[in-house]
């Protein structure tokens, strides 16, 4: 049976949380340690940006100011998300893990019947998005939840969970969006800066949340030992509380300082990625 171990949700910004998962990302890459599972919230509220998407086509940066939302920029690929009332998880393990088929569409299917089994232990029943993605409406399309890729998550065909991948030097790094609660129209202006009925309508009928389909508030930390268990039952694994190690806390730090909180990344034109 393997190990893994398993950060403790909290909430942190949104330049410590992408920080985390790149430090626990490259020191995989670089020891093969242990797969590392860890839940986390947003505060304050940001929008994250898709690694290759245009600062300005992604995030109304005069709304986030004004409404002190942060704007980041991934390290994986994907649209915008707004994240606020989620749930995020992060999985990081070695690409020779055979718990996991190659390929990041094989990667997705297994991480989504887990998040299938925790959904369903609330009394939301959800199913994977098999067909290939469509076009998203024009204003959208810069947005995440606008149409499920494969493999993702959909509650009565309404998206549920939105993820992104970057899989590098023999490890992979997937993380992704479970909302708790969605306002469509704070998402528009936060990412798209448009409150056309079209554009309401459309996120309305696409897009849902667990606060829909359950009777009372669903605490966050209630749901993550419900993740918990649903990865160590479909999975056969082992998962123990742990931190970062030294080594992570120090990249952490210096990823925070001198990347994901510096204009020079998040602002990065598309087309001029390092």
């Amino acid at each position: 049976m393997q190990s893994w171990r398993i950060i403790p949700y909290r909430k942190s910004d949104a330049f410590e949380n992408m920080a985390i998962d790149e430090a626990v990302f490259l020191v995989n890459q670089n020891t093969g340690s242990r797969p590392t599972l860890r839940f986390y919230g947003w505060d304050p509220p940001a929008v994250s940006l898709g690694f290759f998407q245009d600062y300005n086509e992604g995030a109304n940066e005069e709304f986030c100011r004004e409404s002190r939302i942060d704007i980041v920029r991934r390290l994986t690929g994907g649209k915008a998300v707004l994240h606020e009332n989620e749930i995020t998880y992060s999985l990081v393990a070695g690409l020779d893990n055979p718990l996991f088929p190659n390929g990041i569409l094989g990667t997705y299917m297994v991480i989504s019947r887990c998040l299938i089994a925790a959904l369903s232990e609330i009394g939301v029943r959800a199913e994977m998005e098999t067909s290939r993605p469509q076009a998203a409406v024009g204003g959208l399309k810069s947005f995440c939840f606008s149409m499920p890729s494969q493999y993702e998550l959909l509650v009565g065909g309404r998206k549920i969970c939105g993820s992104a991948q970057v899989r590098s030097s023999g490890s992979f790094l997937q993380h992704g969006s479970l909302l708790l609660e969605f306002d469509p129209v704070r998402t528009c202006k936060a990412i798209s800066n448009s409150g056309k009925t079209d554009h309401l309508l459309h996120m309305t009928e696409s897009v849902t949340s667990i606060g829909e389909h359950v009777p009372t508030r669903l605490e966050p930390g209630e749901f993550c030992s419900v993740l918990k268990s649903a990865f160590e039952r479909c999975l056969g694994v082992k998962i123990e509380e742990d931190s970062l190690a030294p080594e992570e806390e120090d990249l952490k730090r210096k990823l925070v300082e001198e990347k994901y909180s510096r204009d020079s990344w998040n602002r990065m034109p598309a087309g001029r990625f390092r």
